[in-house]
């Protein structure tokens, strides 16, 4: 892989990383894998590209090796050339990674016992692990032998009982091996014991001696392991316990305490996992006692490893009253509520405590069924502490909430009221708090905060009334909270089936909305409380005959029908099907047959008035029975058929299904990013003839930002294009709709985008975002389409989100070109010392230092700023650059040289661009 070959193979292996099934499509992977094997011979190769080619195998072991003789030679090439390979400290690493390569292999193609070549993997293995403390090869080779333990152990994690022949072979290395891998031979002989045992158990008839032999068995490889084992789960208690002879038991108790009494020299998380494993041993041996752990519960009880600690309750679940006393277990809860909110721990392991109290393995639990509930000694007074706070971070608040209100539930029930008003009050704290325009993660916090309360609490009548009131006025007031408000039905309706609370809260907002006023409604809200509706019109409990004189009322009042929203259109629509669908039409039959006549007849959309037309034709044409069936076929997206439908159904069967948005099972289209540069602005027009000597530049240059003329937008240029895979039946698409929705509050919002047609075997079209910053902050744009498909489907597909780069909301500074590069200078030395140029506040100076060994600073300046305007000053060498983000704001670089370092003096008007200049400047200037 010299030169030009290098050069191909690394676009090669750069093309397969990127997408395995697209390369490999065109290339055949027989010539793929074999001209890799060629570079991982030739030794003109380095280390490194050799170690990069193995990863492959190592990461895409299936695709490179398909077949068990495919499988076979690239795992013989790997052994040879490892044998090959010098013991060398420049050569460990490959040495290493040949090894995972081949035992990786023989693991995922699952031909450990059908290829003879995998025996010579697995026996260099135990040729490699034999070495113990470095007595051959010396210390060089001792990531070889770590890497050998790893590899056995995973063996025999994927084949229990592998090693069960070799126990006494392992002990031995185990017992020798006095180096930092003790600790690897020793979870290697654990996870071989472990097996071993359980082999035993598994076994119908068991043989007096046979764990005496098994212990001390020091023979061949069980190469046939005829299926996997299960995992083993330190709670679960076996049906058939092995019942060895007591001398027997003795043997392999002292075994374990052998392993026990080092296991303090182990890491946390080693420990942990010898631990389980030694655990599962005496839970399948039945004369050993739970006792011989007791002496490592005084360490295991005052560990602040969490791996740790999560083993010790994992063993309290197994063996219960046998180990743990009641004083354990009252220690046990006050360690866990100490932990949940010791300031030590980050979010993560709080959370996993406050769970672990949820779930607490209680010595004579009441219940078994998996179910969160509280330990019997764990009381009120002693979670107080635990009460969530504003100040907390959203998890932290659910998590806490959960388990008070679990805890005060329960009080509540016994006559203690105080409880769950301390938990109405704080519910309410976060309600002000959304109220007042809380960001989305505190508004998503509160939501499901009152799913919390509604799930403990919902026997409670005056709460829960008390709840609807003020979430009734919370939607009065932040109408766009209605997909919360829908998102929460749909969940209390799901998991509390038997809850009537989202019924009264549906009529609640239901009554709200149809007795706003109509100077109350506009386009802005209009669209929330339609989807409101929707969601309303679907319980059957729920009269809709006020929702549908709502509906009438409002398009005979207003301008809708004329204005020809297609979104409103729709949303009403959506009201109408779902009344079709859920309700009894006896009462509401004139109503609603009124409401769609008017609409196809009115609505100025045709697409509208043939949905309406559609749905009126099915009221007054359909029975009951037949019109349901219709409706929710075509919301399941199935096929109906011809005999079960009406005859306006003979046409197309799935005629109904074309009526709906459907939701693509994965994107289909993609936005790419087309890198071009920005046009100067040339708005004002001065030419050098006509500026006096005493014209007053830095003014010319503000004034425009007073113009009503003048525009910031940053407008970036996509292709959009079809992804790698796509169905025939989207390859031809139709009327795309782009929707842009923006992530955070910085941006104006983004005009949707309207494409006529997009065919897969032409080029693909090019779409301009504009975009109009509040603040020139990076961001996400979370993109969707809806399109209709050649067979006349519309279809909804979501896009990979657009991230909009700092350095891409650069625009040239608006200066004319016709101004003189002397006056380019006064106007940055001008805009650099003006104190107007901002508030005193916002203006901030910085400093970057950077040192270039590739190129030169000019070459830099040319590569990065050249859309820009820079002004160069040929006597000092330094470079002064402008550059210009909407709205309003600049930045200022003066660059200079000082001996062998470059430093950037930065001016800017926004001291909150600080952080992504520094960023910006490091990312140019790195690597150079």
């Amino acid at each position: 892989m010299a030169g030009g070959s290098s050069d191909c193979r690394s676009l090669q292996v750069s093309s397969f990383i990127s997408s395995p099934s697209k390369f490999l499509s065109g290339t055949p992977v027989d010539t793929f894998v074999a001209d890799l094997l060629q570079d991982l011979k030739d030794e003109k190769i380095s280390e490194s590209t050799k170690v990069q080619i193995l990863g492959l195998f190592i990461e895409f072991p299936t695709k490179l090796c398909q077949g068990f003789k495919t499988a076979e030679e690239v795992t013989t090439t790997l052994m040879d050339i490892y044998t090959r390979t010098a013991v060398s400290p420049k050569c460990i690493n490959l040495k290493c990674h040949l090894l995972l390569s081949a035992v990786t292999i023989i693991i995922t193609t699952d031909c450990v016992e059908c290829v003879e070549v995998a025996h010579k993997v697995l026996e260099t293995l135990l040729q490699v692990v034999s070495d113990v403390n470095d007595k051959k090869c010396g210390p060089v080779f001792k990531p070889v032998r770590s890497v050998a333990c790893e590899c056995l152990r995973e063996v025999e994690s994927c084949y229990p009982g592998f090693l069960s022949q070799k126990l006494a072979f392992l002990r031995l290395l185990q017992q020798q091996e006095v180096t930092p891998l003790h600790q690897s031979y020793t979870l290697l002989y654990s996870s071989a014991l472990k097996n071993a045992v359980k082999g035993l158990v598994d076994r119908k008839v068991v043989a007096e001696g046979a764990l005496k032999d098994l212990l001390y068995c020091n023979e061949d490889l069980v190469w046939r392991v005829t299926e996997k084992m299960g995992v083993l789960s330190p709670f679960s208690v076996e049906e058939f316990c092995l019942r060895p002879s007591s001398l027997e038991a003795k043997e392999l108790k002292s075994i374990l305490s052998s392993l026990l009494e080092v296991s303090y020299l182990l890491t946390p998380v080693s420990q942990s996992t010898l631990l389980q494993d030694l655990i599962q041993v005496v839970n399948m041996v039945h004369p050993l006692s739970p006792i011989i752990f007791k002496s490592q519960l005084l360490r295991l009880f005052g560990t602040m490893d969490i791996s740790l600690f999560h083993t010790t309750l994992q063993m309290k679940g197994t063996f219960t009253d046998s180990l743990f006393t009641a004083e354990d277990e009252n220690f046990l809860l006050k360690r866990l509520v100490g932990m949940a909110k010791h300031l030590m721990y980050t979010t993560p392991p709080r959370l996993f405590y406050i769970d672990c109290l949820l779930h607490f393995p209680e010595n004579r639990p009441i219940s078994s069924n998996g179910e969160e509930s509280l330990p019997v000694l764990l009381t009120s007074n002693m979670i107080t502490s635990l009460f969530p706070t504003v100040f907390n971070d959203s998890s932290t608040i659910l998590s806490r909430l959960n388990l008070v209100s679990l805890m005060y539930a329960e009080c509540e029930e016994e006559g203690e009221h105080k409880g769950i008003d301390f938990i109405f009050d704080f519910l309410m704290c976060l309600l002000k708090i959304v109220e007042n325009n809380g960001s989305q993660e505190i508004t998503v916090t509160f939501f499901r905060g009152v799913f919390i309360i509604v799930r403990y609490f919902a026997f409670s009548e005056r709460y829960m009334g008390n709840l609807i009131q003020n979430l009734i006025q919370l939607y009065q007031w932040h109408h766009t909270l209605a997909p919360y408000f829908i998102n929460l039905i749909d969940n209390i309706q799901k998991y509390l089936e038997e809850s009537s609370w989202p019924i009264l809260l549906s009529k609640a907002l239901q009554k709200l909305i149809i007795e706003l006023p109509e100077q109350m409604l506009n386009h802005h809200n209009l669209p929330w409380h339609l989807k409101v509706l929707a969601r309303v019109a679907k319980e059957n409990h729920i009269p809709q005959s006020a929702t549908i004189k709502f509906l009438h009322n409002l398009l005979l009042n207003s301008s809708l029908c004329h204005l020809g929203d297609w979104r409103v259109g729709n949303a009403v629509l959506s009201v109408c099907r779902n009344i079709l669908e859920h309700q009894k039409l006896n009462s509401v039959f004139i109503q609603l047959a009124d409401l769609l006549q008017y609409m196809f007849l009115q609505f100025d959309d045709i697409d509208i008035q043939d949905y309406a037309r559609f749905y009126y034709t099915l009221l007054t044409n359909l029975s009951e029975e037949k019109l349901t069936s219709i409706l929710v076929v075509g919301s399941a997206g199935g096929h109906a058929k011809v005999r079960s439908l009406s005859s306006i159904m003979a046409e197309n069967e799935n005629f109904s299904t074309s009526l709906t948005v459907h939701t693509m099972e994965r994107p289909v289209l993609r936005l790419v990013r087309i890198p071009e540069g920005h046009c100067r602005d040339t708005s004002l027009h001065h030419s050098s003839a006509d500026l006096a000597s005493d014209f007053n530049y830095l003014a010319a240059y503000q004034d425009q930002f007073n113009g009503p003329e003048f525009a910031s937008l940053v407008t970036l240029k996509y292709h959009l294009m079809f992804t790698d895979q796509v169905d025939n039946q989207y390859c031809r698409l139709f009327c795309i709709v782009l929707h842009f929705e923006l992530t955070d509050s910085n941006y104006e919002a983004v005009s949707d985008i309207n494409v006529p047609c997009l065919f897969i075997d032409r080029k693909p079209h090019v779409v301009s975002v504009a975009l109009k910053p509040k603040r020139p902050y990076p961001t996400v744009l979370q993109v969707s389409a809806i399109c209709t498909t050649q067979n006349g489907l519309t279809c909804h597909s979501q896009l990979e989100p657009i991230r909009i780069l700092f350095w891409e909301l650069f625009l040239p500074a608006p200066v004319p070109t016709s101004w003189p590069s002397e006056v380019l200078g006064q106007l940055f030395d001008q805009l650099w010392n003006s104190p107007c140029m901002a508030e005193p506040s916002q203006l901030v100076e910085s400093l970057f230092c950077f040192q270039l060994v590739k190129i030169s600073l000019h070459d830099l300046i040319a590569a990065n700023f050249q859309k820009h305007m820079v002004v160069p000053e040929p006597d000092s060498g330094a470079y002064k650059v402008l550059l210009f983000l909407p709205p309003q704001n600049h930045i200022l670089f003066n660059i200079k040289s000082l001996e062998d370092t470059h430093c950037v003096s930065i001016m800017t008007d926004n001291w909150k661009l600080l952080p992504f200049i520094n960023s910006y400047l490091k990312e140019i200037t790195s690597g150079q």
